[in-house]
């Protein structure tokens, strides 16, 4: 068990014949317990200050604990957030290639179909070219006939009855 200061205090030494000065003894003694109290205070301070700085090494081991795990959740949040957006990229980039085949299918559906309807227009107004070429013909050949100049000759009075008086 340690030694206290009032143990100190309260030490009693046996007398002898020739033995140390009294007073000088306990002047001794008294400065002893005074430094040895002194020194039972700073280890008091000390302890609690040991016991505070722990405390607060704690709390900070705590919050260095705390903010790597945060850190970690934040790297795989982010790490989810890139996949996501890289599935949607890849999506997105699947939807628009589908979308660029269909228009572009669609597209040469559509020329194709122009094509065809141009060629039967072509074909459509070469009939109708012949076709209105031998109307003008026949009614050339019909204005170069004789019977026109045979209906010049009729005389207009032997078709109206006031013209005959």
């Amino acid at each position: 068990m340690p030694l206290t200061p009032l143990d100190i205090h309260n030490k009693e030494f046996n007398k002898g014949f020739r033995g140390y000065d009294e007073d000088e003894v306990n002047e001794f003694l008294d400065q002893v317990i005074k430094d040895y109290e002194q020194l039972i205070r700073e280890k008091k301070e000390l302890e609690t200050k040991v016991h505070e700085l722990t405390e607060k090494i704690g709390h900070f081991t705590n919050i260095e604990d705390a903010l790597n795990k945060s850190i970690l959740i934040a790297q795989e949040a982010g790490e989810e957030v890139k996949r996501n957006a890289q599935k949607e990229a890849k999506l997105i980039i699947k939807e628009a290639e589908k979308n660029a085949d269909r228009i572009i299918n669609e597209s040469l559906s559509k020329s194709r179909k122009i094509a065809i309807d141009i060629e039967e227009l072509k074909k459509q107004s070469k009939v109708f070219r012949t076709r209105f070429k031998m109307l003008i013909e026949a009614q050339l050949e019909m204005l170069d006939n004789d019977d026109w100049d045979h209906l010049m000759e009729y005389e207009v009075s032997a078709f109206d009855p006031k013209l005959e008086d």
